[in-house]
């Protein structure tokens, strides 16, 4: 259903209503059959006899969303995995049929929900991009004045005529990324995909969708862990727990209250097998972990207690590799307060750790969170744990007259430390 004028002068974008609904253990919540005809005759199921809330055999992954969307807005979504982001975005793409409710907009749509969203495999790069932009309804002459400037962009021009199948992640998401924003979408849906490249393309995919936004009025949703992406590109941002929406509004105050609710939790993430942790091909994420040297009786960490970063992660590659490892911690706001890098070591497959040492009298009472990269050397990226851990630091002492609160952005000398299976330093 379109918008009359003078509402899209407005609003792009309203949801109104959205729950979706699986049964689990089967392929949907309905057969196919069924979902048709709720396609054709507008009738939904009868939930009625179903819980509130989620049970052994079914989930809510979506419960009564709503919000709108204004023209030319970038709108973040943040939240723990599974809380319903990429379902979200599925249904507002037509990917998916939600359960109850409806989405009511205008406009096209680009999506890129997963690496190579849209592409055939065994068609070349160019082929692709005239497929994609028919898929847009975008005409021949329009994709050929926009076609040399998407091929600049994704930086493949020597594999543009080679099969995507052949390409690896990275060049798969720099050419999708380039097809969607170049196309001249009404709306660009972006689902972490940017995650798979290297930090030099995910700074122009930023820029790029913020002159989108600024200057031609393109309206744009966003799913990041990355919450310095968030606050700079994002103006407004919504926090999704549990398929419900927890809160709404401007980029600081939500990022700040996302990781004030999940600090408790995100002291340790441990992952016991290779398939079920984060990362990719190289590098698989085992541990990570925040060990304050001690808490008070509430079990809140002083302003003046040493804190220890550890992680563990496997490490896998078809030759010994250079390998580098950069922690990063973030206010609440986002702000980098500092980043330390170890030293280059060659390391062969197996289990590597880390530690990096924060003395006490070093942070000033408030909320942070950290990352963690994995670089081969300064300029290519293997992989980034976005917002890992998080955790409060307060200030307990009354009367206190200790002056000494860091406050700035100097590079500190504690960097992180590795060990690992054949290490050297180069």
């Amino acid at each position: 259903m379109l918008f009359n004028q003078s509402e899209m002068n407005q609003t792009i974008i309203k949801v109104e209503n959205i729950s979706k609904y699986y049964h689990l253990g089967t392929m949907g919540a309905r057969s196919f059959k069924q979902d048709m005809k709720r396609f054709f005759t507008g009738k939904g199921p009868d939930l009625s006899t179903l819980d509130q809330d989620n049970s052994r055999d079914h989930i809510w992954a979506l419960r009564q969303i709503e919000f709108e969307v204004a023209q030319g807005e970038v709108l973040g979504f943040i939240g723990r995995n599974g809380a319903g982001k990429s379902t979200l975005l599925k249904i507002i793409s037509r990917i998916t049929l939600p359960t109850t409710g409806i989405i009511r907009g205008n406009g096209r749509i680009a999506s890129l929900l997963e690496v190579g969203t849209g592409f055939h495999g065994e068609l070349t790069g160019r082929e692709n991009i005239y497929l994609n932009g028919h898929i847009l309804g975008m005409k021949k002459k329009e994709i050929d004045k926009k076609f040399e400037e998407i091929v600049d962009f994704s930086g493949v021009e020597q594999f543009i005529d080679t099969p995507v199948k052949r390409y690896s992640s990275g060049m798969y998401v720099r050419l999708a990324f380039a097809v969607a924003a170049h196309l001249e979408p009404e709306i660009l849906i972006v689902d972490e995909v940017l995650a798979v490249g290297d930090a030099e393309f995910q700074s122009k995919c930023i820029g790029k969708m913020k002159e989108a936004s600024l200057q031609k009025g393109k309206t744009i949703l966003f799913v990041s862990h990355n919450m310095e992406a968030q606050r700079n590109l994002c103006q407004r941002v919504i926090a999704l727990n549990r398929g419900r929406i927890m809160d709404i509004g401007k980029p600081e105050a939500v990022i700040a209250g996302y990781l004030r609710s999940e600090s408790s939790q995100y002291l340790q993430q441990l992952f016991e097998s290779p398939d079920e942790a984060p990362g990719n091909d190289t590098i698989r994420m085992r541990r990570v972990q925040l060990i304050p040297g001690y808490r008070n009786q509430s079990g809140v960490i002083d302003i003046r207690t040493p804190l220890e970063i550890q992680f563990e992660c496997w490490f896998h590659t078809d030759n010994d590799s250079d390998l580098m490892v950069s922690i990063q911690l973030y206010s609440a706001a986002g702000d980098c307060i500092f980043e330390t890098v170890s030293p280059k070591k060659r390391f062969g497959n197996g289990l590597i750790e880390g530690v990096c040492h924060i003395p006490g009298h070093f942070l000033n009472d408030g909320s942070y969170y950290v990352s963690i990269a994995f670089m081969k050397n300064f300029a290519t990226r293997l992989y980034c744990f976005e917002s890992c851990l998080s955790f409060d630091v307060e200030d307990y002492r009354e009367n206190s007259d200790w002056y000494g609160k860091w406050n700035g952005q100097v590079r500190p000398d504690f960097p992180v430390v590795l060990h690992g299976p054949e290490t050297s330093e180069i």
